[in-house]
């Protein structure tokens, strides 16, 4: 029998369900709606990039999906259940199958390398200290990185290499569902394009569902299979990753490019 920190995820059979449906999706922090109605379907195996300006809710979206942010109003479904309704047991069950790779990695500056890609399967007793040392190795080759870097410190690291690290962790336990919150952040243009095909060649090894929130039009163009946009609260255009920037839609488009001029009129605090 496989070990349950190697054998793939457990995932439901394909079907017509999206992976993740948000329907009605309403959050208020105070007199400040940030989610106004977000309707949102995300296929299985689909690599989906929400995109919106600073204080848009793409965070927010992702922390609703997550559990970590309870919702005003609306529906959640992962695989066609109820999230904002299941018992804590399945809560736990749903967690076990999500990986997150955070906007400046979260290491922990306290444990070696090996014991950050592995945190979550040690965590859970899924695999002893032992075998996650070979774990870590075989996760960390695959982003790219010599089994050697185990030993290192997060401080040790050069930016690039804290990236790879994350994502090793964020993928170390085969989850089926991967969050991605600024993958892109503090690199440069060229680190960025590697830390995407690696995200790229990672969720298909695993037949993974990625959502990314970025700002990096580049970054977003290489990871998404699909796009959409959050503007004052709502979902308010769906499309092809690929035609950021000259899908039709005057708000995307103008987002898309970094234009001054156009629907979106950017609020300055006073």
């Amino acid at each position: 029998m496989a070990d349950p920190a190697t054998r793939p995820a457990d995932r439901p059979a394909a079907s017509g369900v999206p992976k993740i449906r948000m329907r009605g999706v309403r959050k208020a922090f105070g007199a400040k709606q940030v989610l106004d109605g977000v309707d949102l379907d995300i296929a299985a195996g689909r690599s989906m990039v929400i995109l919106g300006g600073s204080g848009s809710g793409k965070s927010v979206t992702i922390k609703c999906i997550l559990g970590l942010i309870q919702p005003d109003a609306g529906l959640i479904e992962v695989d066609g259940k109820d999230v904002l309704h299941m018992s804590r047991a399945e809560r736990e069950a749903l967690g076990d199958r999500i990986g997150m790779l955070f906007q400046n990695g979260a290491l922990f500056d306290s444990l070696p390398v090996w014991e950050n890609v592995c945190f979550k399967l040690l965590a859970q007793n899924r695999i002893t200290r032992a075998q996650a040392r070979d774990k870590a190795a075989e996760v960390l080759a695959q982003v790219g990185l010599d089994g050697s870097v185990g030993d290192l410190s997060p401080a040790e690291l050069s930016g690039g290499m804290q990236k790879r690290v994350a994502l090793a962790r964020a993928i170390a336990a085969r989850p089926d569902i991967i969050f991605f919150d600024e993958p892109t952040t503090g690199l440069d243009p060229i680190m960025g394009a590697v830390i995407d095909g690696l995200i790229v060649d990672c969720v298909k090894r695993l037949g993974a569902t990625a959502v990314s929130i970025t700002h990096d039009m580049a970054s977003a163009r290489r990871i998404g299979d699909d796009a959409a946009m959050l503007y004052r609260g709502k979902i308010v255009w769906t499309g092809p990753a690929g035609t950021l920037g000259h899908s039709g839609n005057a708000m995307v488009d103008q987002f898309a490019n970094g234009e001054r001029e156009g629907p979106i009129h950017m609020e300055l605090r006073r």
